[in-house]
C-alpha cells in the first residue's frame, strides 16, 4: 500500500524536534479542520418516523384497518392497527442500531495524543490533533490520526483491522520524503488511525486528520448507507397491491350491480362487503412477517443472531459467498505447524531455544506461538531471565537474547528469518544449500519460517554485545493459522450446491493458496489473484473474473469485489469481523459478522452475526434460508390456491343473479381454517446433511411462469367446479342452504388437499392441521344443529361423492406439478453443481514471486492504488 503525502501539508524538516506552535495550530486546525473521525447524528426521532412514513406497507396496514373499521369489523382492524406498532419499532431499532455502530467504530480511536509543541511534549484530546503535529505513540497505544513514522527502533503495528492482515506489520522511520509534490510512500513508514503500535515507541509526523483518514472514510461507509427494501418485501408489496386493487373494483361492481338487480341497498353492501373480507389481502403480509420470525428463531438455534428480519429470506437466495480468511476460515492464530531440527539436535530443544529469544510482554503471535509450543514441550519448567536482548528490527531482522543456565552458563539464542540466521553460522556450503531448499518449500506452502541457533557464551569473556559469528544451526521452526474443523465440508457443500465461495484476505498469495487448498476452494487448482490485479479487470470491462481468492486485497477492492458480483445479478453474503470489513458487510445484500472474534462496529453494521464464528454455521443459515422461501412460497401459492375460487365465486354468482353464496360466518370459518393452515402447516426445516440447491432468477419472484399456470388451471377447475356443484345443488327448489353446504364442503376439503400436496405432510404439524380441518368441516356440516347455525344442510354421500370429484380432478395438475418442479431443481443444481473456478482450472494458478520464499520477511511492500470511495487527498 503506497499513499501519497502532500508536501505542502508537513514543515520542515521532517522530524523538526520544535514541533508546532500555538499560531501554526490554529491556523492549520482553520485550514484543515479538527480530527473528528466521527460526525455526531443529527437524525432525530421524528425524522425516522418521517422516513417510516414513506414504506407502502404502513400504509396498506392503515387503509386496511381502515376499511374493517368502516366494515364494522372492528377486531380485525384493530389487529391491523396493532401490526404496525412492530413495524416502527424495527425502524427504531435500525436507528439505535447505527448509533451503537457509531460507538464501535469510535471504541478503535485514540481518546488522548502525545504532542511535541514549542519544544515541550503536551497531552491533548484527539481531536485537538491537527495536520503537521508530531505525536508520540506508545506501545499499546492507537494511532491517533494517519502520520508519516519518522522516529523508533523495533515498532510493530497491528493493522488487521483495516488491512486483514493477519500478523504484525513492521514499521520503520522515514527520513527523508521522495522527490515530488505528492511523493507516494511505501506503507511501511505509516502509522494509521484506528490501528494499534504493539512493540517500540513511534514519532508521527500527522499528515491526514478526521474524515480524511483512511478509518474516516472507513467510517463514512458505515454510516451513509440506505435501508433497501429487499426484492422479497417488494415482491410481497406488489402482489398485495395487485390483489388490493382487484379487490376494490370488483366489491364496487358487485355493489352497484347487485342494486341495479333490484335487491336493495342492504343486500349490494352485504354482498360487497362479504366480498372485502374474502378478498382482501391482509394474510400475505402477516404470513410474510410470521414466517420471517420463525426464521429468525431457527437461526438463533443453529448460533446465528438475525439483526434485520428480512435478512433471513435474503439468505436464502445466496448465490455467492466473499468470506475473509483470518478468524472466519481459519482460526485467526499462529501455531507451530512443524519444526525442522537439525541432525544432531531435537525438536525440544529446538523449540525451547526459539522461546529463549522470544518476549512475552511484547504481542507478537510468533512469540506467543512459539512460548506456547515451548511450554508443552517442557511443562513445568521455567524459562531463565534473559540477562541482555537485542530485538528484531528491519535491519538486522532477528532477536537475540543472552540468558544464563541453571548452571550458570551463558547461552546466546537467536531466532530470525533464515538467510540472516544461516549467515552466523559455520556451515558448509552444501548443507546451507540443502536448509535453504527447505525454507522455499515450507514457504511455497505459505508457511511463515524462522531459523534458529545457539552458542555457549564464556561468561569472563563477554562484555554485553551481540554475537555475531561462531553459532550453531539448530534447525527450522514453520508456523501456520490452522484452517477452523469442519470448514472444507461446508465449502464442498457448497460447491455442490452451486454456490459460489470467494475468499478475501490480505496475507500474501502463497499463504492464500495454501489455505485455499486446504479448504477445498476451487478444487485441486484455485485460482488467485492480487487485489490490485482484481481491481485492473474491474476497471478494464467491468467483468467480475473467476477467481477463488483474492489476495493482498484493501478495502476497497474487497468492497469493488461484492458490487460487481451484485451488478452481474448474483446475491451476495460478505462474512467479515474488522473494521476493515464494514464498507463491504453494508454493501452486501447479507452481511455476517463474527460474534466472537468480531469488533463491535462489524457487528453492528452485519445484519446476521455467527454467535460461533463457524463457517458451518453460516452454510446451515443459508440451508434455512432457502427453506424459508419454499415454505413461503408454498404458503402463498396455497394463499391464492384457495382464494381464487372463493373471491371469483363470491364476485361471479351474485353478479349473475344468484343468492348470495357465502354469508359473513361462512367466511369467517374459511378465514380461520386459511390463516393455521398457511402459518402452521408451511413450516418444514431445513433437512440436514447437503445444501440443497436453488434455482436461478433473473429478479426474486414467488413463482415461475409454471406456478403462475398452475395456479391459474386450478384455481380454474376449482371455480368451475363450485359454480357447477352450486347450481346443481340449489335444483328447482333453489334450496340455497343445500347449495352453500356443497360449496363450503368443497372449499374446506380443497384446503386440505392443497395444504398436503405442497407441504407433503413432512411434518406432524402439516399433519395435524389437514386433519382437524377435515374432522371440524365434516362436524359443522353433518351435525344438524350446527347446521342450521350455519345456515347450511346436511349432505348425502351423493353429495360428497360429486365434492370428491371435483376437488381430485381440480387438484391433479398440481399434484402433476410437484414432482417435475423438484426434478428441475434438481436438475438446475447439478448444472451448477461445479464452482465457476473448476471450468478454468486448466488454465493454471497465478504464478508467485519468487520474493514470497524469502523467510521471514517473505511478504513484499506493494503498490495499491487510493480506495475508490476515499476522498482525494490534496493540499490546500
Amino acid at each position: 500500500m503506497r499513499i501519497p503525502v502532500p508536501i505542502r501539508r508537513l514543515p520542515a524538516p521532517l522530524d523538526d524536534a520544535r514541533g508546532l506552535d500555538t499560531d501554526e495550530v490554529s491556523e492549520r486546525r482553520a485550514r484543515y479542520g479538527r480530527n473528528a473521525v466521527l460526525a455526531q447524528s443529527h437524525r432525530s426521532w421524528l425524522h425516522v418516523l418521517g422516513e417510516t412514513a414513506g414504506d407502502p406497507m404502513l400504509w396498506f396496514l392503515v387503509g386496511t384497518s381502515g376499511l374493517y373499521f368502516v366494515l364494522g369489523a372492528r377486531t380485525e382492524g384493530l389487529v391491523l392497527l396493532l401490526a404496525i406498532v412492530p413495524l416502527l419499532g424495527m425502524d427504531g431499532f435500525l436507528h439505535r442500531r447505527t448509533r451503537a455502530s457509531t460507538a464501535g467504530l469510535q471504541s478503535r480511536l485514540a481518546a488522548r495524543a502525545t504532542v511535541l509543541r514549542e519544544g515541550r511534549e503536551q497531552v491533548v484530546t484527539a481531536d485537538e490533533l491537527v495536520v503537521g503535529d508530531l505525536a508520540r505513540v506508545e506501545a499499546g497505544e492507537h494511532f491517533p490520526a494517519d502520520g508519516v513514522v519518522v522516529r523508533g527502533e523495533c515498532l510493530q503495528a497491528e493493522e488487521s483491522s483495516l488491512t486483514g492482515e493477519a500478523l504484525p506489520v513492521r514499521k520503520r522511520p522515514l527520513s527523508r520524503l521522495p522527490p515530488g509534490a505528492e511523493p507516494a510512500v511505501d506503507g511501511s513508514y505509516w502509522g494509521l488511525a484506528g490501528t494499534r503500535l504493539l512493540t517500540g515507541t513511534a514519532w508521527v509526523r500527522i499528515v491526514f486528520t478526521g474524515r480524511e483518514t483512511l478509518y474516516g472514510s472507513i467510517v463514512r461507509s458505515a454510516t451513509q448507507g440506505a435501508q433497501a427494501r429487499t426484492p422479497l418485501q417488494q415482491a410481497v408489496a406488489h402482489l398485495v397491491a395487485v390483489l388490493m386493487g382487484v379487490a376494490a373494483v370488483l366489491c364496487v361492481v358487485l355493489a352497484f350491480v347487485r342494486w341495479r338487480q333490484g335487491f336493495g341497498w342492504m343486500d349490494a353492501l352485504l354482498s360487497a362487503a362479504t366480498l372485502a373480507v374474502a378478498a382482501l389481502p391482509e394474510e400475505f403480509p402477516v404470513a410474510f412477517t410470521f414466517f420471517l420470525g420463525a426464521g429468525v428463531y431457527r437461526l438463533a438455534r443453529r448460533q446465528a443472531l438475525v439483526r434485520r428480519l428480512v435478512s433471513v429470506e435474503n439468505i436464502g437466495r445466496v448465490t455467492c459467498i466473499c468470506s475473509d480468511k483470518t478468524g472466519t476460515l481459519t482460526e485467526g492464530r499462529l501455531r507451530v505447524a512443524r519444526t525442522l531440527p537439525a541432525s544432531d539436535v531435537q525438536a525440544e530443544a529446538l523449540l525451547w531455544t526459539a522461546a529463549l529469544a522470544s518476549r512475552e510482554e511484547g504481542g507478537d503471535p510468533l512469540d506467543a506461538a512459539l512460548l506456547e509450543a515451548a511450554t508443552r514441550a517442557r511443562p513445568g519448567v521455567a524459562r531463565p531471565r534473559a540477562g541482555a536482548t537485542f530485538p528484531f528490527t528491519e535491519e538486522r531482522r532477528r532477536e537475540t537474547a543472552v540468558v544464563e543456565d541453571v548452571e550458570g552458563r551463558l547461552l546466546a539464542a537467536v531466532k530470525g528469518a533464515p538467510e540472516r540466521v544461516l549467515d552466523l553460522c559455520a556451515l558448509e556450503a552444501g548443507a546451507r544449500e540443502a536448509w535453504g531448499e527447505r525454507v522455499s518449500a515450507l514457504a511455497a506452502e505459505g508457511r511463515k519460517v524462522i531459523a534458529c541457533a545457539s552458542q555457549s557464551l564464556d561468561a569472563s569473556a563477554w562484555r554485553g554485545g551481540e554475537p555475531d559469528r561462531g553459532f550453531h544451526f539448530l534447525g527450522l521452526v514453520a508456523f501456520e493459522d490452522p484452517v477452523r474443523p469442519g470448514v472444507p465440508e461446508a465449502v464442498r457443500e457448497c460447491r455442490e450446491a452451486g454456490l459460489r465461495t470467494v475468499m478475501v484476505t490480505g496475507d500474501h498469495p502463497a499463504t492464500a493458496l495454501a489455505v485455499a487448498r486446504q479448504l477445498g476452494l476451487g478444487g485441486a487448482r484455485p485460482r488467485v489473484l492480487s487485489g490490485e490485479e482484481l481491481e485492473a479487470r474491474l476497471h478494464e470491462d467491468g467483468a467480475v473474473p473467476d477467481v477463488d481468492v483474492v489476495a493482498r486485497a484493501v478495502p476497497a477492492q474487497k468492497y469493488a469485489l461484492v458490487t460487481a458480483l451484485q451488478r452481474r445479478g448474483e446475491v451476495v453474503a460478505t462474512t467479515g469481523d474488522g473494521v476493515n470489513d464494514v464498507p463491504a458487510l453494508q454493501a452486501a445484500d447479507v452481511g455476517i459478522a463474527m460474534g466472537e472474534r468480531g469488533t463491535r462496529s462489524a457487528r453492528e453494521v452485519a445484519s446476521i452475526v455467527l454467535l460461533d464464528d463457524d463457517f458451518g454455521t453460516l452454510v446451515r443459515a443459508i440451508a434455512e434460508g432457502r427453506q424459508l422461501f419454499r415454505n413461503l412460497q408454498g404458503c402463498f401459492l396455497y394463499l391464492l390456491l384457495i382464494h381464487i375460487p372463493l373471491v371469483v365465486t363470491a364476485a361471479l354468482l351474485p353478479l349473475a343473479g344468484y343468492p348470495l353464496l357465502y354469508l359473513p360466518v361462512h367466511i369467517v370459518w374459511l378465514e380461520l381454517i386459511i390463516h393455521p393452515t398457511a402459518m402452521l402447516a408451511f413450516q418444514a426445516a431445513a433437512r440436514p446433511g447437503r445444501l440443497e440447491p436453488m434455482r436461478r432468477r433473473g429478479s426474486a419472484r414467488f413463482f415461475s411462469a409454471g406456478d403462475w399456470a398452475t395456479l391459474a388451471l386450478v384455481g380454474g377447475l376449482m371455480t368451475v367446479g363450485l359454480v357447477w356443484s352450486y347450481d346443481r345443488s340449489l335444483g328447482a327448489g333453489r334450496d340455497v342452504e343445500h347449495g352453500r353446504a356443497v360449496a363450503m364442503a368443497s372449499l374446506t376439503l380443497a384446503s386440505t388437499v392443497f395444504a398436503a400436496v405442497l407441504t407433503g405432510l413432512r411434518t406432524r404439524t402439516a399433519r395435524w392441521v389437514c386433519a382437524l380441518t377435515t374432522g371440524v368441516s365434516l362436524l359443522l356440516i353433518q351435525v344438524p344443529a350446527l347446521a342450521h347455525l350455519l345456515m347450511l344442510r346436511p349432505l348425502h354421500a351423493d353429495d360428497w361423492a360429486r365434492v370428491a370429484v371435483g376437488v381430485a380432478v381440480a387438484s391433479l395438475p398440481l399434484v402433476l406439478s410437484r414432482p417435475r418442479a423438484a426434478a428441475h431443481q434438481a436438475r438446475d443444481g447439478a448444472a451448477r453443481g461445479s464452482s465457476p473456478s473448476q471450468a478454468h482450472g486448466r488454465e493454471g494458478i497465478l504464478p508467485v514471486s519468487s520474493s514470497s520464499r524469502a523467510g521471514l520477511n517473505a511478504v513484499p511492500g506493494r503498490r495499491t492504488p487510493l480506495p475508490a470511495w476515499r476522498p482525494r487527498r490534496r493540499g490546500r
